[in-house]
């Protein structure tokens, strides 16, 4: 299973991996858990001490598909994207282990609720890796290419359009984005952001009502926002802030990073990281030869790679999920907003509920991953602390249910092995799945087999598994061959849902918007929502509306597990001590 770490700034598309690997099952019931015994007593840090200076290392990216290579934050969603330029690429803030925004990173934070501002101030001595400083005009920067509708970021989103200004911007109405203030000119490094309202969530880093990026002016300015997401200085010769610069490329397969000589905290450690796709059916295997110093186990190889000497492992379980999406609707691009089509063919709630209530997730994650995947039950993960609703049940398996709620929907069976709609029509529903883990396969044939019992005609979309970007390519852009949908999230540290699930939202796959669901996001999000019990009840409220609803069915989470070569210390997984949902790169070294 393919293991992808959080990106803190927001949320980002995952490999299929997240979906449960299949292996050989357990020889017996008394150890289908033992990989999450396991997993519970690794630390989520290495050892801590001075590194030496100078040394080399390699990173495993597990893939089978190429990294699409887009090296800047405001126009890449992919998670193998940030996984390839994360040595170089921090954002502006540091957190606390809470994911709390703290002043220790490359800027300064301060809100105030009464004026309606949030205020940034990049330290100095924060540089490009070509030696110039990050600049105020560099976060506005950031905002112009995102709400730009040439340059065609799906990070545009009703949430970060709470900024004055910043619609108008979008929509061609104005050439400045009014609502970003630069108090000591584009040159200076204080940025002053003005919002419409205040949300609870702003103290958090990844609420997604402000960008925690910066991109380098100086460097694109000249070349078209309709050109950016192609050029080379984005796909060969990006510039970041971080501890690392990028020093040679094979496009879509490795990346060479040396160090950022400018880098604000001092010099990193390591001399070189070079970071090389390889395929998940071969992690094990180059786990047992030590081909890499840093390499994620896939969790259906862990019995294979359990006790391999020479590495350290750590653990954690990440802010994500794997999820099934029933496309109810379309992506309209003239009013950037989802059109809902309530004669869709996946558009009864209870069709919807009986394919959740056949599918056999616990079973599956049990059976074949030793405990290291567990059916997740609700859209909000435990890692969201109380705005998790424990109540939530999610669907759990049960056919005698999901035959019943098609039966009182009108999906009847005329004799033959399938139903048929509530018009007497046959349906046939075209399932897309992604490549990537070694046993996808296995895992989706078994539910097309699951839902047979419950006589639906479930087929694949293309006929087999899609590679990770023709898949995103079809979900995103709502192609008819697409009924429902299987995918996973990686998601930002704030448990805010606009971004994924509002009317207004790019990633809203699955295109439903309701009243209510509307409703319930705003509310989440309100003036009210600054008293903590009220939000946690709004937050529980949408649960159970999506609960009911099933638009979007939770299916499991993983626990990620890392092999990293016994000699390397200061590696941590806490949030405190990361950047972006990444190590901190500079800190990482051998022992002395």
């Amino acid at each position: 299973m393919k293991r992808r770490m959080l990106g803190t700034f927001g949320v980002l598309l995952a490999g299929a991996a997240l979906l449960a690997g299949c292996g050989k099952s357990s020889s017996s019931s008394s150890d289908s858990n033992s990989g999450a015994k396991d997993a519970k007593k690794f630390p989520e840090a290495t050892a801590t001490a001075t590194a030496k200076k100078g040394g080399s290392i390699t990173i495993a990216e597990e893939s089978d598909t190429p990294v699409k290579g887009v090296f800047l934050n405001e126009l890449s969603d992919s998670q193998y994207d940030s996984d390839f330029m994360s040595f170089g690429n921090e954002t502006l803030f540091a957190t606390d282990d809470q994911y709390k925004i703290t002043n220790k990173g490359a800027a300064t934070f301060k809100m105030d609720r009464k004026a309606k501002t949030v205020t940034i101030e990049v330290k100095k001595g924060v540089k490009w890796s070509d030696g110039k400083q990050v600049t105020a005009k560099d976060v506005e920067y950031s905002y112009e290419i995102i709400a730009n509708k040439a340059s065609q970021s799906s990070r545009y989103t009703s949430s970060l359009a709470d900024i004055v200004g910043l619609a108008e911007y979008h929509e061609g109405k104005s050439k400045k984005i009014s609502g970003i203030e630069m108090p000591d000119g584009e040159n200076g490094r204080k940025v002053v952001l003005h919002f419409k309202e205040m949300k609870p969530g702003m103290t958090q880093s990844g609420n997604g009502f402000f960008w925690e990026s910066a991109a380098p002016y100086h460097y694109l300015k000249d070349v078209p926002f309709s050109k950016l997401q192609s050029s080379d200085k984005v796909r060969k010769n990006p510039l970041f802030f971080g501890a690392y610069k990028l020093s040679k490329l094979v496009r879509g397969q490795s990346a060479t990073w040396v160090r950022n000589p400018y880098y604000y905290r001092g010099k990193a450690k390591l001399d070189k990281i070079t970071i090389s796709v390889i395929s998940p059916n071969s992690a094990s295997q180059s786990i047992k030869s030590k081909k890499f110093d840093i390499i994620d186990v896939v969790n259906s190889q862990w019995k294979e790679v359990k006790g391999t000497k020479g590495y350290n492992f750590v653990a954690k379980i990440p802010l994500q999920y794997s999820y099934m999406g029933f496309k109810v609707g379309k992506w309209d691009k003239k009013t950037g907003s989802v059109k809902m089509n309530k004669n869709s063919k996946m558009s009864n709630r209870y069709l919807r509920q009986a394919m959740g209530y056949a599918m056999n997730v616990d079973e599956v994650t049990q059976h074949y991953t030793q405990g290291l995947s567990f059916r997740v039950k609700t859209l909000v993960p435990e890692g969201f602390g109380d705005f998790h609703d424990k109540s939530v049940k999610g669907f759990p398996l049960n056919i005698k249910k999901a035959n019943a709620l098609l039966d009182k929907a009108g999906y009847k069976k005329k004799g033959e092995t399938y139903r048929r709609d509530p018009n007497g029509n046959k349906l046939t529903i075209h399932l897309a799945a992604m490549s990537g883990s070694p046993n996808q396969e296995a895992i989706v044939q078994n539910y097309l087999q699951q839902w047979k019992k419950i006589g639906l005609h479930v087929t694949l979309t293309t006929g087999r598994l899609i590679e990770f970007n023709s898949f995103y390519d079809k979900v995103q852009n709502d192609d008819p061959s697409v009924d429902v949908f299987m995918a996973a999230w990686s998601l930002s540290s704030e448990p805010t849902q606009d971004d994924l699930y509002g009317p207004k939202a790019p990633y809203n796959f699955e295109r439903f918007a309701t009243s209510e669901n509307t409703k319930l996001l705003k509310e989440m999000s309100s003036d009210k929502a600054f008293n903590h019990s009220y939000r946690v009840q709004k937050f529980h409220e949408w649960q159970q509306y999506m609960q009911k609803e099933a638009f979007v069915i939770p299916l499991n989470n993983s626990y990620s597990i890392k092999a990293v070569d016994s000699k390397l210390i200061n590696l941590s997984l806490k949030p405190s001590q990361m950047n972006n949902g990444f190590p901190l790169w500079y800190k990482v070294g051998f022992k002395k």
